[in-house]
């Protein structure tokens, strides 16, 4: 399954930097807003130390990981949702995207221009969180007015549904993002259609100063605060030493470096892990002499989905699924002796799918 991030935040926080950083594409980053005018788009292959397992048992002719798309949209300013700054293109752009990666703004530099004049993280935060609101509340209002005219005619169903948009409705007026409004979850379809900007799961990246990446400082921590009762992430990465990380070919000498730092992992490891923890992703592999290849899938998800994500015929004509462990896997050392040792699960229609799995399909169309 195809995921993209959105990456956003107000001008000159460090969105450009972070993405040229995880992404190798050189986005311009420059000291001044709407540097970025069009989206970047930014393909991040993800690691992950099973591939390496799974290479050196199969020994294919090739690997392939899984990957996540970054979308670096240009910086939103007050305004947006009534097209200050471009913002009707730049919020257009994040309604595509399936998760939002919001970076703020947690160093001081005087040499970096702040939008506002001053560093101030929770009232970045609102700005961006108060442009999301208002064009959803826009979106909303229209639907509403829709519904209004047929709950008029007698239509029971859309009596309902004006309901649910009013609860929408409120929570907006109120500041607070569509995220926040509990609702059973048979009712959702009410705004499905709307793509509403806050009902997007949000990761907040803490972009802080080469000293803070390990403790934070003061402004991760009033974020974190601010933050605590949302179902969001927080991740504090320094964009400054994932560029200088970026610059680095090998990944012995990226080992290095971070050792030098004290770190044990990448500012995007975390944030990738971040990501498929949010949206509740789990990877599941296939495995053969051709490739060995992770397939990202949402958990929960049965045999005939996961089988969907290679191909729609997989889904259509899904017979049964066998399954390897891959702790099964490493013990017994190829396919053919897990099978013998009975380590091989034949499972049908109604299988859900456990991170690692390693799985072989089998269909009809």
């Amino acid at each position: 399954m195809g995921l993209q991030c959105g990456i956003v935040g107000l001008p000159n926080v460090g969105k450009s930097t972070l993405f040229n950083a995880i992404s190798n594409n050189k986005a311009e980053a420059a000291n001044f807003p709407f540097c970025t005018i069009e989206p970047n788009v930014g393909v991040i292959s993800v690691p992950d130390p099973r591939l390496k397992t799974l290479e050196e048992l199969v020994k294919p002719q090739r690997v392939v990981p899984t990957a996540i798309e970054f979308v670096d949209i240009a910086g939103l300013v007050k305004g947006a949702s009534k097209g200050e700054g471009l913002g009707n293109q730049f919020l257009a752009n994040i309604r595509e995207v399936d998760a939002i990666v919001h970076v703020v703004r947690c160093f001081d530099d005087d040499n970096v221009v702040h939008v506002d004049g001053r560093v101030n993280p929770i009232s970045d935060k609102e700005i961006i969180d108060t442009e999301l609101q208002l064009k959803d509340m826009e979106s909303v209002d229209k639907k509403i007015s829709r519904a209004e005219r047929a709950a008029k005619s007698g239509d029971t169903k859309m009596k309902k549904e004006l309901q649910i948009l009013h609860k929408f409705r409120d929570a907006l007026s109120a500041g607070k993002n569509a995220r926040t409004v509990e609702i059973y979850e048979e009712d959702r379809g009410a705004v499905a259609d709307l793509q509403l900007l806050t009902a997007k799961p949000v990761i907040y990246v803490a972009n802080v100063d080469e000293g803070s990446i390990h403790t934070g400082n003061n402004y991760v921590k009033q974020l974190m605060e601010h933050v605590k009762d949302e179902n969001a992430e927080v991740v504090v990465i320094s964009a400054a030493i994932e560029a200088q990380i970026a610059e680095l070919e090998s990944m012995e000498d990226r080992a290095v470096f971070l050792q030098e730092y004290g770190l044990t992992e990448s500012g995007l490891n975390k944030l990738l892990r971040a990501s498929y923890h949010l949206l509740d992703l789990i990877t599941y592999f296939t495995a053969g002499e051709k490739e060995v290849r992770a397939w990202t899938i949402k958990k929960g998800w049965r045999a005939p989905q996961a089988a969907g994500v290679i191909h729609t015929d997989f889904e259509k004509g899904f017979i049964r699924a066998e399954v390897i462990k891959l702790t099964d896997y490493q013990h017994y050392k190829t396919e053919h002796a897990c099978k013998e040792a009975g380590k091989m699960a034949v499972e049908g229609k109604e299988y859900v799918v456990h991170d690692g799995d390693i799985m072989h399909f089998r269909f009809n169309v």
